[in-house]
């Protein structure tokens, strides 16, 4: 009996502690660790009931639209806010700005597609925000003003096909910019330029066909550069050389190379500087001349500069015939010169000697 009487006590408290006045119907409340759980709860808004003591609130898989202006403002202890698979296609000015603890936020795999000048209002201590799978197409330097202390980006999958200058000038603290599956075509100078501080940029599975020189030499930690499938056909070998970090490992899978003499001498440079690591190079393949279409780079890198290397013997033959023949018509020319000039001297003495 007393066995019955502590177990039903147990599950007496358990219960207070699920669904107390604080908690939302649907939700789980976890008052003792300070968890609150609103995930799959069909909810269209925001919850109203949400305990002030609560340190981290799932409300992912879910039907809410809108983020309002101040949403939390009873909530300001939140560290982790997860609010991934909703139907957010709005998030008003400040409506996070009372979160000034909050350190992960996770918008993934909404309907956003603007970030207004006030998103990250208040959010200075933001360690990592998500925001992969959403219908961004533009970043400004408005779309992440106050995020001074954020190290992990994710924009994964989005349709961002234009960033400009200056959109991550406040992260000086990021490591980690994910930017794989979107709509970029080039890389132009002043993209990351205040990124002193990545270790990791993933450009994977973009359109990018161009980049300018100097576009990764700002990034003095950089680790790894993800460039693989993408619509690159050749680089410039000073856009790889500007990384000045110890040690930098390049992904280039996936692209288009158009393979000929010019791209094996550039990879031969590349693959000689010893603080780049071309840890793919073994699987890159061509895409033109259509004659070595789908062989790998690397089994054709040593014929590639054949062809270029018969011309130039060719040629130089060309021209070296040509100057002999015209050397020895030269001299043929000069012998029938003089041979003339003694008959004429001869014929003038047999003149004189008639006299």
């Amino acid at each position: 009996m007393k066995e019955f009487l502590f177990l039903l006590v147990v599950v007496m408290e358990a219960s207070s502690g699920s669904h107390n006045s604080w908690c939302e119907p649907g939700c789980d409340c976890q008052t003792d660790v300070r968890y609150t759980s609103c995930s799959r709860a069909l909810l269209t808004k925001l919850p109203s009931r949400i305990s002030p003591n609560t340190k981290l609130l799932d409300l992912s898989f879910n039907h809410i639209t809108l983020i309002p202006k101040r949403s939390f403002s009873k909530n300001h202890k939140l560290q982790v806010l997860l609010l991934q698979h909703n139907n957010i296609s709005v998030v008003e000015d400040s409506g996070f700005s009372h979160l000034e603890f909050l350190s992960k936020l996770d918008l993934s795999w909404n309907q956003i597609s603007f970030l207004s000048e006030g998103f990250s209002a208040g959010l200075a201590l933001l360690r990592e925000l998500q925001l992969a799978h959403n219908r961004l197409t533009t970043l400004d330097s408005k779309s992440f003003l106050y995020l001074d202390g954020l190290q992990r980006l994710n924009l994964t999958s989005n349709a961002i096909h234009t960033i400009q200058v200056r959109s991550f000038s406040s992260m000086t603290s990021l490591r980690q910019l994910h930017l794989e599956d979107n709509h970029l075509t080039s890389l132009k100078n002043g993209m990351f330029s205040i990124l002193r501080s990545l270790e990791v940029l993933n450009l994977a599975g973009n359109r990018i066909n161009e980049t300018d020189i100097g576009i990764f030499k700002p990034l003095s930690s950089m680790t790894l550069l993800n460039l693989a499938n993408n619509q690159l056909s050749t680089i410039y070998f000073k856009t790889f050389l500007s990384i000045q970090t110890y040690s930098t490992h390049i992904l280039l899978e996936g692209n288009p190379w158009h393979c000929d003499c010019d791209l094996q001498r550039l990879f031969q440079k590349l693959r000689s500087i010893q603080r780049l690591f071309l840890d793919d190079y073994y699987n890159l393949t061509c895409q033109a001349p259509p004659a070595l279409r789908d062989y790998r780079l690397m089994e054709v890198d040593t014929e590639l500069c054949i062809a270029e290397t018969v011309t130039v013997l060719i040629i130089t033959a060309t021209v070296a015939i040509t100057v002999l023949a015209a050397m020895l018509m030269g001299e043929r020319m000069r012998k029938k010169e003089q041979k003339g000039k003694h008959w004429t001297q001869q014929a003038d003495l047999s003149d004189e000697s008639d006299y």
